[in-house]
Order: structure tokens, then C-alpha cells, then sequence
């Protein structure tokens, strides 16, 4: 019996979006629901899927099924394909499981010919509606089905226009459509090689087999890459009875939302364009008039609609229609692109609504969209000054070199240079450049339009539609309506939320957390079981994660303090020191500024674990590089200064020579270097825990110290330095007449280290997994040499599927977590165990150390609410919980 892939609406109910795909799905479902959908049938996505495993052919049957749907159509509506007074005419489009939005193609008025064109014009009474949606096709079919440049096409368009003074596509003339539906012919007999199929069934069998191909587009295929979306999902095919928007002034097209898309406000949003049809407004090619503007019944119409889409689907909507003769009909909805700001309100609005539950909403806002939410914003203390003003379209600032070229953007980017992509208007083969740019503005398009719609769901800022700017592609420069000139390279900044363009880059500030946020963090706190800590090393960074949520800080790195330009001087001293003694007077000037140093932060984390990492880097770090000193004297005996002057110098040298290693990353660093040099840290230890102290004198409250050791690789070492520490802190505790409880512990940076961990955590009270270096270690990969030289072509080759070093190795370092953690809690049941590598701030990583067992993660203060949403994601799946207070 031969596989069915081919479903009416109406009988395709309770299929899911991945057999229908988004588009697919949300017409069967609306078509349930009693909306106004012009009827059709879905090709399934299993189907695509057939396709490529055949080789691109259609799977046995297939063309069989859609034969016989097309007669059931028929027989609905009363129209027949190719036929001259009634044509059945339809639109054969993509449909991803997963919104991609302009990514793949569609095909519309298939089913015209030049003999049906003819019947369409005296049926309707309306010559200019016909030929115009004739030469649609031809163009759409031309470059989607046959592979025609759309630059040839788009030529003769505006030749034409040109010709008859005329601004857009609907002012030309139906003489003027006919001599273009003369040349669009010409065009593809020319550059494909065939003629124009005349048999509406040829037309729709090669416009299905297009949209398969479309698939795997490289616009379709670098979307895939950027949201990490599966290549072998497959998207379905629909067919549908076109109804047309470019009848007349009463008939038009529109995209509307249920809910602001950038901001989350409750109320209808969107664009409609009279006497247009299907992808008029998403193009950007005509910039069109706000929903608010429409007919007041039209509008009433669109309100009921919008409530009818948020009570089904239970989610903000985005959905497409058309009027046709004064009747509207709904084309498609999806859940909607938003901003993470919208995406916030949307979750919290819609639980105090009674349209979701907490958990829910904690499940519809993806954790990583929380990064949009805590980018800069403009100093509201600067002068601005725009120089130009568009539609804000996608919220945030964004800073960079002007450029108009798509592979001129991605080609700077790569060098890591900041970069503005400026177009008319965006189209979805702009993907690339899009991906690659800090922010995109366009002169054309609305807010509902490609360039919109996708920098939107990228978290990118946008002002699209400004119409004070005029681009000049081939001279690579906009020039404003006051006449200033913004060429190639210069700098501008945008503001998508306010839609300002500025010349030069203009002061911003921290952001602020949102009362919807601090919500939603809220309800994550009450579901989530991993605890939450910061990676800060300054008292301003302690009490910004402190804002955040933090609960504790799980890395100070101590190493940060040693730099700063205060006591650099000084550590220098400490590391040229002759002999012990020397060492120990360098260290005594050190003492006091460490111990402030931790006061400040104890201070700010009263009440909370903080973790001193204590000194990890190899000496040789705080000297000037061998290269600088040896050129500096080089020049300086060129210049005749004596040798005296350069003593210090030559004696510095001397140094960074003895010290230097060959690969200092696994050298003399961390644990090996408190076993060869202890005096540095006992001077750190009593600095940790004097500070702790003084704190609690002055405050009635001081933090919960926990000193960890780094790089350590055997228990041995644990042994011998913990009882370092605890001799440190007996004297600590008998000069100040207090004691205070503490903490010591170690990173697990090092293959071994997990390996033995049931031996080092007898002499621990807490593990920390040090992930970047984990993973160095585990890969024997050096992080910058790997990412400046070969893990680009990894990534792309599909031999690594993310960079280890962003999203956790689960297979490997996470098998060295899971040991770790299992065997070191074997032995030492007590054990707390955290991680405070930078996949501490990752979801999918952070998924990962929950089911591992972890304790805590540790992450970067503006990654805190990032992490907080991703711990109570991962608690709620595969898991029933109670119920949260609303």
C-alpha cells in the first residue's frame, strides 16, 4: 500500500507541525477553528524528506495524490484548472516545522496561462488585475521554479516604470503589463532554456518540486546554521485557492500581529496595502499604512480575528491576510517573531490573562533571549543628534562601519570589525550579511517587513523604512535630507527603539531589568534547583550580579587585582625579589590593597558564598613581554643610553627569560606555583579571611568565605596545601580573636583531576568545574589557536556540531563532570559541587549540569538572568511541579 502525503485541511486535524509544518499546521488548525481560509491541502514534510532520500524525485504516489486533491478543490469551489471563465488558480508555498521566515519560497497565481489570462480579464472585467497577476507569476516562476536571475526581471520593471513616470507596480498600465508578460517570457526562454509551461499541471508539479529545493537553499540552509535548526527536518508544501488583493481599491494585503511585537503591548499591530497582493508587504518594496488606518469595519473584522488566534493557539499570532472584493480571508498564521522584551511581557501578560500557566510561560521564553534584554542603551544624558529618523523596527543600539555589501559585511565581521548593513530593503538572500552585522537599517519596508521580521528574531536593532535617506548602491554612500554624505566605512549608530540614525558612535548605558522580568526570574527562582552565582572580581560587579539574582559569586579571580596599575609595580617587585625575605616585604605592600579588595566584595555579598580563586596565572604574565624588552633596548643602545640606565630593564629580561615556559597554560602556574612560591599565598589566605572578619565587625554580617585552589591534578597536592590554608587561618584567627567558618576547595580543570576525584575530595569541601580549561585540556585544544585556525572549518564540515569552548562537550568533558561528581561525592558525601567556566552562562550546558547533579553554576554578572530562566527550564522538563504563586 503507497505512503499518503497529501491532506485537505479538513482532514489533516490533528496532525503535528512537524508532519504539516508551521504554515501547514496553523491553516488546518484555523480551518477547524471556523476561520476564513480559502480552502487547500498540505503536502507533508515526510514527503521532502522521501524526496531527497530518492535523489530528488518525487516519492511513488505523490503526484498521483495531489492530482486528486486538485479535483476535490475543484469540485468545492466550483472552478477548474485551466479553465477559461472559472480558473482554478492557487499558490503552492513553503513550510518549515520551524518558522523561517522568507527563507524558502513560494510561487503564487500558478495555474495562468496565456489563454486563461485572457478569460481571467473579461470574467472579472478587470484587464489590469489580470495581466498584472500573469506577470507575477511569470517573475516568481521565472526565478524561483526556473532558476532566472531576479535582477533581469526587476530591469524591465523598472524600465517600464521609468517610461510612464510611475513610482510603483500598480500605477503601470495594462499596455505596459502586457509588453512586460512579452518580455518576462523572453527572459526565461533565454536564460533557462525553455519556454514558459502553459499547462497549469506542469506548472504545479515543477512549482511542489521547487519548494522542496528551496529547502536546502543557502539562504534557507545559513538560517538553519544560525538558529541551530536540523537539516533533515524537511518542510511541507501548501496549496491553496488564491484569493487576490490586487482586485481593486476595496482588495488589499496585510500582515497583522495579536500583540506588539517589540514591545509586548496588547494591542493589534501590523501594515496593510491596498490593491496588493501576497508578498507586496513582507518585501519592504512598497512601504504601506499602519493596521490602525484601515476601515473601521475591516479593522472590528481584524480585532475578532486576533482574539479568535490567541484563544486557539494560546501565543502571540502573526498572520497574513487578504481582502478580496471587501472579504477578508486569513492565509496563514505562526507564533509570532518578537523581541525578548516582548517575548517577556507576552509570557507574564498571558499568565495574569489565564492563557497560560506559570510553567508555561517559563518554557515559551527561550533562556537565550534574555541576552537582547540586558544589551546597553543610549545614554538618555547625551546629545543626540540623528542625522535621519526610520520605523523602529527591532529595539537596541547598534554601533558600526556603514557598509551596503552582503559579503563585504560578512567579510568584516570576520576580521571582527563592527559593521551596519545598509540596503533599500532587506530580502532573505541578504541572510548572510544580515547574520554578520551589529544592526540593520533599510530606506524601504514597514514594520512588518523582511528586514523587520528577522532582525526582530534575531535580537538585532533595526529602523527600517527610512525615506529621509537616499541610497546610492553603486557609490556605496545614503545622503540625508539636510545633504550630509555618509559614505562606506563611516561610522553611524542606530536606535531600533526610537528609530534614530546618528553619525558616530554615541554614549550608552547599563541596562535595567524590567518589572516583567523581574517576575518571570521570580517564578524561575521558586521552580529551579541549581543555584545561581556570579563570576565578579570587583565590588561594581558584585553588586550588579547581586541585582541580578545572584546568589553568591562562584569565581573571584584574584589574579584581576594583581594587574591593576595601582600594585603592578609591586607584584613586579615581589616577582624579581633575591631571595624569600625580599618576596615577603613586596608581599606585606600587597597585603593591605588584597585586603580591601575583599572587603569591597564581602561587603556587597553579605550574607552570601563568595569563592576566592586564589592566584592561577605563571608569574612570567605580569612581566612585559620578552619581545617589548628586547626591542626597548635594542632602540634605547641605538639611542647611546648607557648600560646603567637600562639595568632595570636588562634585569627584568633576565627574568622573563629564566621564568618563561613553552607552554606556560599547563606550566608553572595555580597549585604548582602555592607548592614552589607558598608565601604569596598565605599572604592571599590571610587577606581572604581578615577581610571576612573586619566585614563582620563593622557590618554585624559578612560573607561565607570559601577559598578555592587552581590547577590542581592529584590529591597529594590538596593535602599538602589545604594544610597551607589551615595553618594560614589559625593565625588569622588567634591575631583577631575571632573565628568564622570557611570553605576550601578546587577547580577540576584537568582530565586527572576528575579522574581521581574520589581521592581529592577527601580533602576538599567543594568541587568547582573549570570548563574552559577542562575542555582545553580534554581536547588538547589551545582555545585561541583553535578558533583562529580550524575550528571554522570543523564547525562547517560537521565533524564538531557547536564550539566546545561556547556550548558543553557533553560526551567528553561532560562525561569527566559526571565522574567527577559522582565519584567525589562517593567519598565525601558533603560535597558541594558548582561549575564557573563560561558554559555556566549557557542553557543547553546548563540543562546538562542540572541532570548531572551539579549544585550551582557560576557565570558572568549580565548572564545571571540568563541562567536563572535556563535552571528553571530544566527542572520543569521531564518533571512535575508544584504550583508557583503567581
Amino acid at each position: 500500500m503507497l505512503k499518503r502525503y497529501v491532506y485537505l485541511f479538513e482532514e489533516a486535524k490533528g496532525f503535528t507541525r512537524f508532519e504539516l509544518g508551521g504554515k501547514g499546521y496553523g491553516l488546518v488548525e484555523m480551518s477547524a477553528a471556523g476561520l476564513p481560509v480559502p480552502p487547500g491541502f498540505v503536502i507533508t514534510t515526510e514527503a521532502c524528506r522521501e524526496y531527497y532520500r530518492n535523489n530528488g524525485r518525487f516519492p511513488e504516489g505523490l503526484i498521483a495524490q495531489v492530482a486528486e486533491k486538485l479535483r476535490q478543490l475543484e469540485a468545492k469551489t466550483g472552478k477548474r484548472l485551466g479553465d477559461h471563465v472559472r480558473p482554478l488558480l492557487v499558490s503552492v508555498r513553503s513550510g518549515a516545522p520551524y518558522s523561517m521566515p522568507g527563507m524558502m519560497d513560494t510561487i503564487l497565481n500558478v495555474g495562468l496561462n496565456d489563454e486563461v489570462v485572457n478569460g481571467l480579464a473579461k470574467s472579472t472585467g478587470n484587464e489590469r488585475f489580470a495581466y498584472d497577476a500573469y506577470r507575477r507569476l511569470l517573475q516568481m516562476f521565472g526565478r524561483i521554479v526556473l532558476g532566472v536571475h531576479g535582477e533581469k526581471f526587476e530591469a524591465v520593471l523598472r524600465e517600464h516604470k521609468e517610461r510612464e513616470g510611475a513610482k510603483h507596480d500598480h500605477e503601470l498600465s495594462v499596455g505596459s503589463l502586457k509588453s512586460i508578460i512579452h518580455e518576462f517570457k523572453r527572459i526565461i526562454r533565454e536564460h533557462s532554456g525553455r519556454e514558459f509551461p502553459q499547462d497549469p499541471w506542469e506548472q504545479i508539479q515543477m512549482a511542489v518540486e521547487a519548494v522542496f529545493r528551496s529547502w536546502n537553499n543557502p539562504r534557507a540552509v545559513e538560517y538553519r546554521r544560525y538558529y541551530k535548526i536540523a537539516d533533515d527536518i524537511g518542510t511541507a508544501v501548501n496549496v491553496q485557492v488564491m484569493v487576490f488583493g490586487n482586485l481593486g481599491p476595496d482588495s488589499g494585503t496585510g500582515v497583522g500581529f495579536t500583540r506588539d511585537p517589540s514591545t509586548g503591548e496588547k494591542r493589534l499591530y501590523g501594515e496593510y496595502l491596498p490593491n496588493s497582493q501576497g508578498e507586496d508587504v513582507v518585501a519592504g518594496i512598497r512601504t504601506p499604512m499602519r493596521i490602525d488606518s484601515v476601515d473601521p469595519h475591516l479593522k472590528r473584522r481584524l480585532h475578532e480575528v486576533a482574539d479568535l488566534l490567541e484563544k486557539h493557539f494560546k501565543d502571540m499570532q502573526d498572520f497574513e491576510f487578504t481582502v478580496e472584493s471587501g472579504q477578508l480571508y486569513i492565509l496563514q498564521t505562526r507564533n509570532g517573531k518578537r523581541t525578548a522584551q516582548a517575548a517577556v511581557r507576552i509570557a507574564v501578560d498571558m499568565v495574569r490573562e489565564g492563557l497560560i500557566t506559570v510553567e508555561e510561560a517559563l518554557m515559551r521564553v527561550e533562556s537565550k533571549e534574555l541576552t537582547h534584554l540586558l544589551y546597553r542603551r543610549l545614554d538618555p544624558r547625551a546629545k543626540i543628534d540623528p542625522i535621519a529618523r526610520g520605523l523602529n523596527a527591532s529595539p537596541g543600539v547598534a554601533t558600526g562601519k556603514v557598509v551596503f555589501d552582503v559579503d563585504e559585511a560578512v567579510q568584516l565581521a570576520s576580521r571582527k570589525e563592527r559593521v551596519i548593513l545598509v540596503r533599500p530593503e532587506t530580502t532573505p538572500d541578504d541572510i548572510r550579511g544580515i547574520i554578520a552585522s551589529q544592526g540593520v537599517l533599510t530606506s524601504r519596508g514597514g514594520m512588518t517587513s523582511h528586514a523587520a521580521v528577522v532582525t526582530r528574531g534575531m535580537g538585532k536593532p533595526a529602523v527600517v523604512g527610512c525615506e529621509s535617506i537616499r541610497i546610492d548602491l553603486e557609490r556605496e554612500q545614503f545622503v540625508t535630507e539636510s545633504g550630509l554624505v555618509v559614505k562606506k566605512g563611516d561610522v553611524v549608530t542606530i536606535d531600533g527603539s526610537t528609530g534614530y540614525v546618528m553619525l558616530g558612535e554615541v554614549p550608552t548605558v547599563e541596562p535595567e531589568m524590567t518589572e516583567e522580568l523581574r517576575t518571570l526570574l521570580r517564578w524561575a527562582n521558586e521552580v529551579k534547583r541549581l543555584g545561581i552565582r556570579a563570576n565578579a572580581d570587583t565590588p561594581e560587579a558584585a553588586r550588579k550580579a547581586r541585582e541580578f539574582g545572584a546568589e553568591g559569586i562562584g569565581l573571584c579571580r584574584t589574579e584581576r587585582m594583581f594587574n591593576a596599575p595601582d600594585r603592578l609595580p609591586i607584584v613586579r617587585e615581589m616577582i624579581m625579589a633575591a631571595s624569600v625575605e625580599e618576596r615577603r616585604r613586596a608581599l606585606e605592600k600587597l597585603f593591605p590593597l588584597q585586603l580591601g579588595d575583599f572587603k569591597e566584595i564581602f561587603r556587597a555579598m553579605k550574607g552570601l558564598p563568595v569563592t576566592v580563586r586564589l592566584l592561577d596565572l605563571p608569574l612570567h604574565e605580569f612581566l612585559p613581554p620578552q619581545e617589548v624588552l628586547l626591542t626597548e633596548i635594542y632602540e634605547s643602545k641605538l639611542r647611546g643610553v648607557p648600560d646603567e640606565q637600562l639595568a632595570e630593564k636588562t634585569s627584568i629580561l633576565k627574568k622573563v627569560e629564566q621564568i618563561k615556559e613553552h607552554n606556560p597554560m599547563i606550566g608553572h602556574r595555580g597549585c604548582r606555583l602555592a607548592v614552589t612560591y607558598p608565601e604569596i599565598y598565605r599572604m592571599q589566605v590571610r587577606a581572604i579571611l581578615r577581610a571576612a572578619i573586619e566585614v563582620l565587625r563593622e557590618e554585624g554580617e559578612t560573607a561565607e568565605v570559601q577559598i578555592m585552589m587552581p590547577q590542581t591534578s592529584m590529591a597529594t597536592e590538596l593535602a599538602y596545601l589545604r594544610k597551607l590554608v589551615d595553618e594560614t587561618a589559625e593565625q588569622v584567627f588567634t591575631e583577631m580573636g575571632t573565628r568564622i567558618h570557611y570553605k576550601f576547595g578546587t577547580m577540576i580543570e584537568t582530565p586527572r583531576a576528575a579522574l581521581t576525584a574520589a581521592e581529592i575530595a577527601r580533602h576538599v569541601d567543594f568541587f568547582s568545574f573549570g570548563t574552559n580549561d577542562l575542555t582545553q585540556t580534554t581536547f588538547a585544544f589551545s582555545r585561541d589557536d583553535a578558533e583562529a585556525k580550524f575550528l571554522a572549518p570543523y564547525l562547517e564540515k560537521g565533524l564538531l556540531k557547536e564550539n566546545p569552548f561556547e556550548v558543553l562537550d557533553q560526551e567528553g568533558v561532560g562525561r569527566l563532570v559526571r565522574i567527577a561528581t559522582e565519584e567525589g561525592r562517593s567519598s565525601n558525601p558533603r560535597l558541594e559541587v558548582g561549575i564557573c567556566g563560561e558554559h555556566g552562562g549557557e542553557p543547553k550546558s546548563i540543562e546538562f549540569f542540572h541532570s548531572a547533579g551539579l549544585n550551582y553554576v557560576s557565570c558572568s554578572p549580565f548572564r545571571i538572568p540568563i541562567a536563572r530562566l535556563a535552571a528553571a527550564r530544566a527542572a520543569l522538563k521531564g518533571k512535575v511541579v508544584q504550583a508557583v504563586t503567581v
